[in-house]
Parts: C-alpha cells; structure tokens; sequence
C-alpha cells in the first residue's frame, strides 16, 4: 500500500482557495478515481472535487468550515500499489509524515495563530481564549476537532474579557485571517449570520477589486425605443418557437460585443508592467441563486446571434439555480455586463470584475418624456453606466465605447436587427 496526498485542486480563474462546505466520504471508505470526495465553495463556483486516486481515505486533514488554498493537504488515501517500486513512494510519505510530526514534537508553532471560520466561530461562542490552546494540526493549527474536544471536556480556557472575540497576538506580517477585528457583538433579538462560503469569498473579491484597481465612471443615457418596440413584437412568437423568453438583455450583450470588436481596448486586463489586450470576447453576466451570485461566462459572445446569447443567458441562470454551474462555465471572463435593470435600478456604479478591466451596468428602462424637434415625446430611456480601470484606460477612449454601444441600441428594430 502507498498512501498519497490530494490537495485542494485550482476550481477557477483566479481562485486562490476554497471552503469545504461538506465531506462526501469518512474515514475508510473506498473510493475510485474520480468520485466526488467533497463539496466546496469559492467565490466563483460551488463544485466537487473529485479524488485523484482509487482508494481507501486514511484521513481528512481539512475539516468542514476550514478554508484551504488551492494545493493545500485536504486528506490522505491509501492506494494499492502496482509494483514493488511503490514501496519507495511509501517511504517518502512515511518518512515526509515522520519529518511533520518531528516538527510538530518540537514545537513549531508556525501555523498556530492561522484559525479557520469555523474555529474563529467556536471559539467566539464557547468564549474560548485561543492563544491557550494547543492546536493538533500541522505546525500547531488549532483544528475544530481540538475545540469540540475542549467543549465536550468543559475544561475551556476562558477568554480575559468574556464574551468578546479572541484577540490573538499580531504577527509582523499578518493575511487577513490572522488579524480577525473587533466586530460589534448582537444585541437580544438580533441575527447573528456567520459570513462563510460564497459570501465571504465575494466580499473578498470586493475588497481586492477596490484596493487594487483605480476605478472611474462614466454614463450615458439611451434611447432605445425602437428596440422595446421591435421586442415587444416578437417575444411571444420567439418564446413559442424556442421554449425560453426573448428579454431585452441579449440585445445589449450583442451590442457589448459588438462595440468590443472595435474597441478592443476595454476588454484587456492589467497585468502589472504589462497590460494584455485579450483576443477573444467572453463576456461575464451575473446570475443569482438565493443570496449566492455567480458570474458565469458567454464565450466568444461575438460570434452569437442575438438568440444565441439569449440561449445561452437562459441556461447558465437555470443551471446556477440548479447548482450545476461547473468551474469552466465561471472561467475566462474578458468584460462583465451586469443587468442592473431587472432589479429597478437606473443608475448604480458597479465594482469591476477582478482582473477585468471594465463593467457595464445596463439600468432599467424606463418611459420618460423627451424633447424631440422642440415637442415633448414619450421615449423609453436607458442609463448604461461603466466603471473602467484607470490604469488600463482612459476617458476619450472609453467616451468612444459608450457612444458606439448606444448607437447601436438606439439602432435596433425591425429593419436593422436580425435576431436569428
């Protein structure tokens, strides 16, 4: 028998880790190459990782709640061996679990002040002072396991100051999960929601984006009368004919990657001394499950039809609401267009899709009285707001974009705009 490692496995662009929501299997259970041993949560995708090997688990390094980065130890699995060659991978895991363990013996203590959500939690609940626990993990990691064992013996080191989150000593050069900050604790009658999976790791995201990129804004307003006009006359003969609704979103995704084309400029990334201009247009739509967002991909958006888009809009918001979104659907965004307007909004400036460049949001359409050869009109109007990188772009060439996208909805109807 040789026991191998499977790590947390790289689940999508720019994923840097994951959660383990749940376990699928337990200590000693057999599993083949391939089975799903885990659910776990990023910011871009829930998904499954499935096991590298065919086997038996050993053990379950990470536990439920734990947060682990992309190819971090999630457990071990013994396999069998093929050859008597194997014998020597055996060794070396042996020898590699005996050098962890001689580190653990002699104190290193590197790993001890790194606490996962779910410990941060319990210890918060349990009034747990975690600078007095030994942590059993790898480099003096405090594990779940350590605090429900403390729990359940009601022998808990008690926190200085009850009922107050720990306060560990700060390292020199602290991630943000060391240095947990003091957080206003619930009053009788308040919910407390503990921030964990898609949440947290949008909020992440959202910090990253904003620390890191110089974002501008820029709007203009629309008016797209004759495309709800044109809508308007073939949705019901489109819903009948292809089983899924004709919204007005695709027409201003078509329009995105149209103005794309010709402005090639905004769908670049900053790559630090270099910025790189991305040959293909995958535009990224945001779709939402319950309180989850995801942002799932059109690819090659310019090469579709307005149907096309229109399909494809319809089957990554079904799969998302299904839990079948995979990490390839979340990958390879160029340029996000974010439909604003289903929720009422008319205006809002959205924070930009990291590593993207740009985001547009497209408002809701609203009928507004409009002075046309001096006459007042009623016309459906439309803001289309962008957030832009600073860095990578500029004003002039972003006012160019925005003009050419609303030319082309303000030119869309019966005559000009062929869906099919």
């Amino acid at each position: 028998m040789a026991t191998e490692k499977i790590n947390m496995p790289q689940l999508g662009e720019s994923v840097t880790e994951g959660t383990i929501s749940s376990w699928l299997v337990k200590t000693g259970d057999k599993v083949n190459k391939y089975d799903p041993i885990a659910e776990v949560m990023t910011d871009k995708v829930n998904a499954e990782v499935p096991s590298s090997f065919t086997g038996v688990i050993q053990e379950l390094v990470a536990q439920e709640g734990d947060t682990v980065q992309v190819g971090e130890l999630m457990c071990y699995i013994d396999i069998e061996g093929s050859a008597s060659g194997d014998e020597s991978g055996s060794a070396e895991v042996t020898e590699e679990k005996q050098e962890t363990a001689k580190e653990e013996a002699s104190g290193d203590q590197s790993m001890k002040k790194r606490y996962s959500p779910a410990v941060m939690r319990l210890a918060q609940e349990n009034d747990i002072d975690l600078q007095q626990v030994n942590g059993s993990g790898r480099g003096g990691r405090i594990t779940r396991k350590d605090l429900e064992k403390l729990i359940a013996s009601g022998d808990k080191p008690q926190s200085a100051a009850p009922n107050s989150a720990p306060a560990p000593e700060q390292p020199k050069s602290p991630e943000p999960e060391q240095q947990p900050e003091l957080q206003p604790s619930a009053q009788s009658g308040d919910i407390e929601i503990p921030v964990t999976g898609v949440r947290k790791a949008i909020a992440q995201n959202m910090v990253k984006s904003t620390q890191d990129i110089p974002h501008a804004w820029m709007a203009v307003e629309a008016d797209v009368t004759d495309l709800v006009r044109y809508r308007n006359q073939v949705k019901d003969e489109f819903k009948q004919n292809e089983g899924y609704s004709l919204t007005f979103f695709p027409f201003f995704v078509k329009a995105v990657a149209q103005a794309l084309k010709e402005f090639p400029q905004l769908n670049s990334t900053w790559a630090g001394d270099k910025i790189i201009q991305h040959k293909d247009i995958n535009l990224s739509i945001a779709v939402a499950k319950d309180q989850e967002l995801f942002v799932p991909v059109i690819k090659h958006a310019d090469d579709k039809s307005i149907k096309g888009i229109a399909r494809e809009i319809n089957d990554l918001a079904m799969r998302a609401r299904a839990g079948k979104l995979t990490s390839e659907d979340m990958q390879g965004g160029t340029f996000t267009v974010n439909n604003t307007g289903s929720f009422g909004s008319v205006q809002s400036m959205g924070v930009i899709n990291h590593p993207q460049a740009a985001i547009l949001q497209v408002e809701s359409i609203v009928k507004r009285p409009v002075i046309i050869d001096d006459m007042f009109a009623a016309r459906d109007m439309v803001n289309l707001c962008l957030s832009l990188d600073h860095r990578v772009l500029d004003g002039l060439i972003v006012g160019q974009f925005l003009a050419r996208v609303k030319e082309i909805v303000q030119n869309t109807n019966a005559d000009t705009t062929n869906i099919y």
